[in-house]
């Protein structure tokens, strides 16, 4: 099994949910995205976030939106 881009670890962030091997939360993502801003302007902001892992992030939350509505 692949593993999830995402980490929730009580260690790190008080188990915010962060991209792994980083301190960026998930939800910083999505705060951009709901602002407007593109993912190219989130990286900017947070170059230890790559784009595979945003991708990786993206594609996680799709699949379990659709099995939740499934």
């Amino acid at each position: 099994m692949k593993q999830s881009v995402v980490l929730r670890d009580p260690e790190i962030m008080g188990g915010t949910p962060v991209f792994r091997g980083t301190r960026v939360p998930v939800q910083t993502l999505l705060d951009y995205i709901e602002a407007g801003d593109s993912i190219d302007q989130f990286l900017e902001g947070f170059p230890t976030v790559t784009r595979d892992q945003v991708i990786g992030f993206l594609e996680e939350a799709k699949d379990r939106l659709v099995e939740s509505v499934s």
